[in-house]
């Protein structure tokens, strides 16, 4: 895991498509061109209502990234550009 800040918009998108794990929920379309699932530290990996009322801003966020997941710990947020 690595401490992270991303740019990006925040969009809804099906995650893990064909696994038991196959849901839709929230993720970061970043500023790099990379798309990464969004979790907030503490929250629910599969509806989380915080995170889900961020969908359409764009955030600036903070916290560590393994793989294609960003886990937020902090965020700010404004309307999508």
């Amino acid at each position: 895991m690595k401490k992270t800040e991303l740019n990006g918009t925040v969009a809804r998108a099906r995650i893990a498509p064909g696994s038991k794990s196959d849901h839709v929920g929230v993720v970061l379309h970043a500023d790099d061109g990379k798309e990464y699932v969004l979790r907030r530290s503490g929250g629910n990996a599969f509806r989380d209502t915080e995170l889900e009322k961020l969908v359409g801003k764009a955030i600036t966020g903070t916290g560590l990234t393994t793989g294609q997941t960003f886990i937020m710990d902090n965020w700010s947020a404004k309307k999508a550009r």
